[in-house]
């Protein structure tokens, strides 16, 4: 009974990381999801696939790093990800903030030049 709980959440953590992978490859077919973000969501689902099969691996890194509950290592690891992830995010908002900017100022520009050479 002890051996079968952990089999079983190990099997649904490979199943469940084999879907997610499925699915990160479909967006990137149908074209919602660019190429440089589908890398990391890759690379972090096969590290989610390396530990679900090592089932120990967690346990000796979580050591390593003198984690006394080693489960609250990935949930650390989850959350730094997700702050670079929204601070990289941040970054492009503001790039593409200041692109429209840009293009709404020459846009209005060229409107008021052809204004100006349709007069009679």
């Amino acid at each position: 009974m002890d051996i079968v709980v952990p089999l079983r959440i190990q099997i649904l953590s490979i199943i469940g990381s084999v879907f997610f992978l499925m699915l990160i490859g479909r967006l990137i077919l149908k074209g919602k999801l660019r190429e440089e973000y589908a890398v990391i969501w890759v690379a972090c689902t096969v590290v989610l696939l390396v530990l679900s099969f090592w089932r120990a691996g967690l346990e000796r890194i979580a050591a390593l790093l003198g984690v006394f509950y080693a489960p609250s290592l990935i949930f650390l690891a989850a959350l730094f990800g997700i702050v670079v992830f929204l601070v990289h995010l941040s970054v492009v908002a503001t790039r593409l903030e200041h692109q429209n900017r840009l293009l709404a100022q020459e846009i209005a520009l060229l409107r008021n030049e052809l204004r100006e050479s349709q007069k009679p």
